[in-house]
């Protein structure tokens, strides 16, 4: 297995979806990009600057998160 936090994400571009729940500080989103063959980065729109997490296209599916959801295909 690829060690996914060794895969460099300098430059990649994420895409962002929103889930329609709002709180004072605005609407909550997450940002996704495929980093690799079998290889994700999730992060926080809220929270920009935070390193994403990585996750596995299975780890994806288990989570019940669709990347086609973000314009994306796994």
């Amino acid at each position: 297995m690829t060690d996914l936090y060794g895969i460099d994400i300098e430059g990649i571009r994420f895409a962002k979806a929103c889930g329609g729940n709002t709180h004072p500080d605005g609407e909550s989103c997450v940002t996704l990009a495929r980093i690799g063959e079998d290889a994700w980065a999730m992060g926080d729109s809220k929270r920009p600057h935070a390193e994403p997490l990585r996750f596995t296209t299975a780890e994806l599916d288990a989570a019940g998160i669709d990347p086609v959801r973000f314009v994306l295909s796994a």
